[in-house]
Order: C-alpha cells, then structure tokens, then sequence
C-alpha cells in the first residue's frame, strides 16, 4: 500500500510539473508586444513579436554608429509626425535583435510611440522582407520616452537575423523633442514617411530619401556565429566619408568580409562581428562647442562607444590625424592614446592600434605637422602605445613619395582613401592580432 501511495504521489508532481511547464511555454510563445486586441495602431493586424530570442548564443554588436551632434534645422519640431526607417547592414547574423536610441542632443524628453525592426527584402529598399517585420518594445510597452541626453535600449525581438544583410529599423513620435541625435556621414541612403507608418512592410510611403542616421545607434543580435565584438574606433577614414554610397565599402566593412571569409575556410581566426564607431572629424583630445559637445573627443566618448557595446574582445584604433591637422603636440597625441589603452585593459579588452597614414598635398599640409605625424608613429611603432600595430601608413603609402598616398588609393582629397585604399587597410589588419588576451602591463 505505501508503494501505491508513493507511485500515485509521484504522479501527481510529475502531472503538477508538466501542466505548470505548458503554460509558462505558452505565455512566453504568445507575448508578442501587441495591443490587447492584437491590432495595430492602424487597425491591421500586428505581425508576430516574440518577446525574447529562443536559442541560446552571446549578444554581439551587429552595427553601431556614433552620436554625432543635433540635426540642424529640427531645433523646433524634432521629427514629430514622421516615420523615420534607417538602413544599417549587420556585419553577423542571429536569432534575435534589440537595438539602442539616443537622444543624446535633444533639448526635450523624446517620445517615441512606436518602433519596429525589419530585415530588407533587398539592397536600396525601404521594404521589408516577408514575415520579417517585428515590433519593437521597451521594458514590455510599445512607445518610450527617452530624456534629454540620455539613451535607451530596446526588449529583444525574435528574427532571423542574417550576417551581411540590410535591416530597417523605423521609429515614430508625435512630439517635438528638439534638435534630432544624428549620424551625419552615413553613406548609406535611409527613407522618410509621413505619419505612423513604422510597421509598413511595403515601403511604399517612405518616398523621401536621406543620406543620414537618426536616433538609432546601434543594432546587438544573441548570435551563435560570433563569438565576440571588434569595435573600428576612429575619424573619418574609418566613418568611410568617401567611399561608395549605400555599398558597404568602409574599411571596417571590409574587414568584417576578410574576417567572415577567414573564419568560413576554417583558418584559426576568432568568430567576431565588427561595428564602425567612426566619426568624420573626429579627435582623441577635443571636441566641438555645445552642450552637450558635439563631434565629443575620443577621450570622453570612449567608454559610450566602446566600453559600452556588448562583449568587447578587441578594439582597433585610428585616431590622431585630425589633431596633427590641428596643431597637437605629437607627446599629447600618445598620452592621449595611452590612456585610451588603459581604460580597454581596465576591462579586459585588446587594442589594436594604427599609425597615421600621409596627408601630402591636403590643402592644411605643412611641415611641421608632417613632423608630428612622423613623431607620432616613431612612438606607436616603439611598442610603447598598443598591444599591437597595424601600419596603415605603409601600406597605403607612395612609396616613391611617401609624405603623400600612393595614387591608387588616393580618393582624390589626399586624405581619406578610395574604395580600393579601404580595402587595402582591411587587408592589412593581421587576423592573428585579434586573439589572445591582455597583456598584464605594456
């Protein structure tokens, strides 16, 4: 009789565990971010939304921009009324997507009522894929409300993420906010559409086209194909002000194709992604007027856009050109690099560094700041500065002139270089600088 009782009890658990298993499942499987009556706010009906990613993996950056300043001429409005899709092209691929808005230059709390995510039906489309198109929530609710000079990230969406896709990530307030937080060199053409058109998967509406990004700053996926994040941290060479519109040609892109093709063949390489924390003009030491600074030194802005990207392995720098165009003192530049070097190593993260490449015949040439670039590269190539170096300098250099880049990777301002001279940078990025830890003091 006690077996009896013993078999029937372990019965009763065994059913108690399975009924309380079915409908956690079910709870979960249907919290899709929708209304109570499962409509949009068109009355359509809203597209499927799970809540989180379902398969295991590690949050990646998939793309990242930099906050740049206010968008001139939004001082009033914001974009109030207007639906804006960006398009950004995702450097790995995931079962899950959250991304990250700032309203980092806006003079006004940002309400944003809606937000939604979607992977392009193809390149230089403001159309979504079929059945790609996810609504996005923050803290379970579809509008938020992010304060004057601060960010917000987003609930994780289930999606197919594909690596070396382009994703339309749209967004909508009804209320002006102020000076709009923008990218302002995107070289990628995004949309704009009147009204709440942020769950349009025809892209029909969204007839304006534009050359910058808004608001988003970056796009993390729960990956099982990277194992890590690689941040490009630097000016407008690695903004890639002169490359191919809406290509992807940026040196970072590059090397985000090298490394994907490395790891495909089976080379002994880690399994990174690659975001682009570029901004045109930007400096290790100063920044732009403004409150807050716009254009923010490398200095203040590292810990933002680099510290705070999501499983940081490596981070590759190239910064200090437009100091030396400035008027730094070379010893500045590598204090300035150094101390960039220790906050990575305060978490655990490599750093890869570049020499600064010739700027001969650029209109602000002179001497004595080709004096300073030279200085400046002595010290980075003495191994006293980085864990490693990769010398862009010689690799895109003329060799018979070599103050000035050689012609064919010349974009024609003798600054940034041309597709052909990103791809020699991504080139020449040795993929073994990329593994191993930090070392203990340099």
């Amino acid at each position: 009789m006690a077996k009896r009782r013993g078999y029937a009890l372990l019965s009763a658990i065994i059913t108690l565990i399975v009924v309380l298993s079915v409908g956690i499942y079910v709870g979960v499987s249907t919290g899709d971010g929708t209304r109570d009556d499962g409509k949009n706010s068109s009355g359509a009906r809203s597209p499927h939304n799970s809540a989180a990613p379902a398969s295991a993996g590690s949050w990646v950056g998939a793309w990242a921009a930099a906050p740049v300043g206010g968008e001139a001429g939004t001082e009033q409005t914001g974009m109030a009324g207007r639906s804006v899709r960006n398009v950004v092209h995702t450097s790995t691929g995931g079962t899950g997507a959250r991304i990250t808005l700032s309203n980092l230059y806006g003079q006004a709390p940002l309400t944003l009522t809606h937000a939604s995510i979607a992977v392009a039906a193809g390149h230089d489309s403001s159309a979504a894929a079929k059945g790609t198109m996810r609504r996005l929530t923050f803290g379970g609710a579809t509008s938020v409300t992010v304060p004057a000079g601060q960010q917000t990230l987003s609930d994780a969406v289930r999606l197919q993420v594909p690596q070396g896709a382009d994703l339309l990530v749209t967004t909508y307030s009804t209320t002006a906010s102020g000076p709009v937080t923008y990218h302002p060199y995107a070289r990628q053409i995004s949309y704009l559409a009147d009204g709440d058109r942020t769950e349009d998967a025809t892209g029909t509406p969204y007839r304006e086209r534009t050359a910058i990004w808004r608001y988003l700053t970056a796009v993390d996926v729960l990956s099982s194909q990277a194992d890590g994040t690689v941040v490009a941290f630097g000016d407008s060479i690695t903004d890639g002000s002169t490359s191919t519109e809406s290509a992807n040609r940026r040196w970072p892109d590059a090397f985000s194709q090298r490394l994907r093709a490395a790891v495909a063949a089976g080379q002994d390489v880690p399994r990174y992604s690659v975001v682009n924390e570029g901004i045109s003009g930007n400096q290790i030491l100063t920044g732009k007027a403004g409150r807050p600074v716009e254009n923010q030194s490398g200095l203040d802005r590292f810990t933002r856009d680099v510290l705070g990207r999501p499983n940081v392995k490596v981070v590759i720098v190239d910064l200090g050109v437009n100091d030396t165009l400035h008027g730094a003192r070379a010893d500045h530049i590598l204090t300035g690099l150094r101390t960039l070097v220790r906050q990575a190593h305060a978490h655990g993260i490599k750093v890869v560094g570049a020499t600064l490449m010739p700027f001969g015949n650029y209109f602000r040439y002179t001497a004595a700041r080709e004096s300073v670039r030279q200085q400046v590269n002595a010290g980075i190539r003495s191994g006293t500065v980085y864990d490693s170096v990769v010398d862009f300098d010689k690799a895109l250099r003329d060799p018979y002139a070599p103050r000035r880049l050689a012609s064919q990777y010349d974009s024609g301002d003798h600054l940034h270089p041309s597709d052909r001279g990103y791809r020699q940078m991504a080139r020449t990025v040795d993929l073994a600088d990329l593994k191993g830890a930090v070392p203990a003091q340099l």
